[in-house]
C-alpha cells in the first residue's frame, strides 16, 4: 500500500513497485488508510509519507501496530526532510524504516 497526499509521489512509488511486479493499493491520505486496510486485508507492506494532513508518520505506524492482523506488516516512512529526532520517533512508534 502506498499512502501519500501528493499525486506525483504516489505515481512515482507506484511505478517503481509495479516494475518489481508488486500489486499496489494507492491511498491519498493517512486518514483514509485505515478504512482501506479494513477492505484490503492482504496488504503486506505500507509505504507512507511522513507529513500528511490529519495523520503523520507517527500516527499511521502506531495505528497499524494496533491491528492484530497487520501487526507484523512493515511500515516504511518517506520524507524529504532529514530530521534525526523525527526519524527516531517514527521508528519508536512502529515504523520499520525511514
Amino acid at each position: 500500500m502506498v499512502v501519500d497526499d501528493s499525486s506525483v509521489d504516489r505515481d512515482v512509488i507506484t511505478a517503481l513497485l509495479w516494475r518489481s511486479k508488486c500489486t499496489v493499493t494507492v491511498v491519498d491520505s493517512g486518514r483514509r488508510a485505515p478504512e482501506i486496510l479494513d477492505l484490503e486485508p492482504n496488504v503486506s507492506m505500507i509505504i507512507t509519507d511522513y507529513w500528511m494532513p490529519e495523520m503523520t508518520g507517527y500516527d499511521l505506524p502506531r495505528k497499524v501496530k494496533e491491528w492484530s492482523e497487520l501487526k507484523q506488516n512493515p511500515v516504511v516512512i518517506m520524507s524529504s526532510e532529514n530530521v534525526p529526532t523525527r526519524i527516531s520517533r517514527c521508528l519508536e512508534e512502529g515504523a520499520e524504516d525511514f
